[in-house]
């Protein structure tokens, strides 16, 4: 199973003539992976400032943060729905320029000597909205303490000792990602502030939902466009040799990044304002359009692609399952696609055992674009078509079903592959049930949804009695499952 190239498509304009070019993140790339690699030098320097200026950073970045708790947490009390004052207290002025400047020191001892600032940030009357990706790392805050606006965030934030209380000082809309009926209040909190005429602050929102690792853009929630107002994007870049910024579901994880964050000598951020997008009437009708152009302009900024994977790929790109997705699986790929066919996988693991009957009748029969329609009850188009050409590596026309459900069944139950490998014996198997050499690599290759996977080490170590073929079960079952991939 691989990505086979194909020439990007022009989906269709908007009236507008604003349309969404497509274009897509280099094929396999996984958005929510970082890797991170330090060479000798670099480690040598990071061993050095560990000791030296590291823990001076550290303490100037709490003592800052114990000094703006107090001024937050006072200014922070009463209702936290109430309007606020026009034009806001002497007080609070005060309050808000010495929090900024503590703030604004907190970052300098990090190691953001400079922040560079491009374009021009509206005000609120002109764009109550600021919509801001990539979204890649908590230092992604650095923007919202330089302008103190409100931004939407998870609800567990405001539990966070100290931090949460900043937080709450900016009067953030609280969000939950379990509760069905808190995103529902969310939206319309967005919508009430956004048009309050300026009453409120400008709302900053991560409109991606979570960290990727900058390399493309991933598919942008709606919240900050159903209100139909115009939105000013804001995009993020950390050019620094070594990225120690980046933040994802998996890779360094949070302490780590701010360890090696603070022991670099110096750290580039650069913010940029783009004019402000005003929505068209169809935009203002369809808030998925209106996400996927202000996306489009973006990318375009910042010269990366744009791609239709979502947090809930997360899911499928860390499941815990006995066999770990690689980092350049195929498998987002195939999950995004499924989407764009209108194939929820919640759905098609209903239908899992008639796919496989299906499949396992075939006897590895190799079937053409109409037939693979047939199957999964789709009228044939481009989208399914770049489906197709995941499991046509050669390029013939013709693919094999067994491949589509085992990639189906890593989809839908992606923290169950022994389970995926246990269907796949089914249909790949003879009558007994065992598999060759051959099928444990086409099965394997595409359970883990890559080109290449030499199975040949593991083969004979599942194959002690040298028959040629090992069936799933029994006392084999245990070292499947751990056996090493050379």
């Amino acid at each position: 199973m691989r990505l086979r190239g194909r020439d990007l498509r022009a989906a269709p304009s908007s009236s507008a003539g604003v349309g969404d070019a497509r274009r897509q993140a280099p094929p396999g790339r996984n958005p929510f992976v970082h890797e991170l690699r330090l060479g000798a030098l670099q480690k040598a320097q990071v061993a050095v400032m560990t000791l030296t200026l590291f823990p001076v950073r550290l303490l100037v970045v709490v003592l800052m943060m114990l000094l703006a708790w107090p001024l937050a947490l006072v200014s922070s009390l009463g209702p936290a729905g109430r309007e606020p004052e026009q034009p806001p207290a002497l007080w609070r002025r005060v309050v808000d320029v010495l929090l900024r400047a503590i703030m604004r020191t907190m970052w300098l001892a990090g190691g953001f000597h400079h922040v560079a600032v491009k374009g021009r940030r509206a005000p609120p009357t002109e764009a109550a909205i600021l919509t801001l990706a990539p979204h890649s790392s908590y230092f992604d805050a650095i923007p919202v303490t330089m302008t103190m606006s409100s931004v939407v965030m998870k609800a567990e934030s405001r539990d966070i000792p100290i931090w949460g209380t900043l937080i709450k000082y900016i009067r953030p809309v609280f969000v939950s990602r379990t509760d069905q009926d808190s995103r529902r209040k969310t939206v319309e909190e967005i919508k009430r502030r956004a048009q309050s005429g300026g009453k409120w602050p400008q709302i900053m929102i991560f409109p991606e939902g979570t960290c990727t690792n900058r390399t493309c853009l991933i598919t942008f929630k709606p919240g900050a466009f159903i209100p139909g107002v115009p939105v000013q994007p804001v995009v993020l870049r950390y050019p620094n040799k070594l990225d120690t910024i980046t933040w994802t579901w998996q890779g360094p994880g949070a302490l780590k990044i701010l360890w090696l964050t603070l022991c670099q000598f110096h750290s580039q951020v650069e913010i940029e304002f783009l004019p402000v997008y005003t929505p068209s009437e169809e935009e203002k009708r369809d808030p998925a359009l209106y996400a996927s152009n202000v996306r489009r302009v973006m990318a375009e900024a910042l010269g990366v692609a744009v791609t239709d994977y979502t947090f809930e790929d997360c899911q499928l790109a860390l499941a815990e399952g006995q066999l770990r997705l690689p980092a350049d699986t195929c498998l987002l790929e195939f999950a995004r696609l499924l989407r764009g066919l209108g194939l929820k996988p919640e759905k098609l693991e209903q239908d899992l055992d008639r796919h496989a009957e299906s499949a396992r009748m075939t006897q590895g029969r190799r079937v053409t674009l109409p037939e693979f329609a047939a199957q999964l009850g789709v009228p044939e188009s481009e989208s399914l078509e770049d489906l197709f050409s995941l499991f046509d590596e050669g390029g013939g026309g013709e693919v094999d079903l067994r491949e589509y459900v085992v990639a189906l069944s890593v989809v839908c139950r992606p923290a169950r592959t022994l389970d995926t490998i246990q269907l796949a014996f089914k249909m790949f198997g003879s009558q007994d049930g065992s598999v060759e050499e051959h099928a444990l690599s086409s099965i394997l290759k595409t359970a883990l949804g890559v080109a290449e996977l030499t199975v040949t080490d593991l083969f004979r170590a599942i194959d002690q009695e040298r028959k040629g073929r090992i069936a799933f079960g029994g006392a084999a079952t245990p070292r499947f499952g751990c056996a090493r991939l050379r």
